[in-house]
């Protein structure tokens, strides 16, 4: 139950760092209404959901056959961890920092998301280099594996939609305030930052 949340600790400022997930949904809810970006938030845990299969399958595999591949894979994790972490605050105290949308609406927003999801680096990081760190060998890989991709594509699924909900009602422009932007970016890194050397004491 630690690791569980710990890894939601870890996982809930890289859900709400912007990502094509994010602006792809806002900009559906910017160019259309909340729903829209209901839709969107749909298909993009959909298309989790499949990574989510992927890895407990795959990377229960290569952890009971590959220990040493898994210590590599862990090291990995902990050096993107650290890497967003330092693009956070570059763009916290960047001068020129917003958050550019497209207002360009799809017809299918679910379809739309499923793919962004799907085809998206970062959340293919957050799947093959940190969600394995928080698996152990003597415990069934797939079931942990399995809970902890829930309780990221849960987060996923009640911030984005969140999000949604509140810009569709509140904001109708497509920048957000900067200065606020600032300490949620520098906020996040810091979190992502203790996460990474937790991960390295460890």
């Amino acid at each position: 139950m630690s690791d569980l949340i710990l890894f939601t600790l870890t996982i809930i400022p890289l859900v709400f760092t912007p990502g094509p997930d994010m602006i792809f949904i806002l900009s559906q809810v910017v160019g259309k209404d909340a729903k829209a970006g209901v839709m969107a938030t749909l298909g993009v845990c959909c298309g989790y959901l499949i990574h989510s299969i992927l890895v407990a399958l795959g990377v229960s595999a290569i952890i009971i056959s590959y220990p040493l591949l898994f210590d590599a894979i862990r090291y990995i994790g902990v050096a993107y961890l650290l890497f967003l972490a330092f693009q956070l605050f570059k763009t916290a105290f960047s001068k020129n920092k917003e958050l550019q949308l497209n207002k360009k609406v799809v017809k299918s927003p679910i379809k739309k998301g499923f793919f962004t999801a799907l085809l998206n680096p970062k959340g293919m990081l957050i799947y093959f280099a940190i969600l394995p760190q928080f698996m152990h060998q003597n415990g069934n890989t797939v079931v942990q594996g399995l809970s902890l991709s829930f309780i990221f594509i849960g987060l996923c699924f009640v911030v984005y939609s969140s999000l949604s909900m509140l810009i569709g009602k509140f904001v109708r422009h497509t920048q957000f305030d900067a200065t606020k932007q600032k300490w949620v970016d520098v906020g996040s890194g810091t979190m992502i930052m203790l996460a990474a050397t937790w991960l390295i004491a460890h």
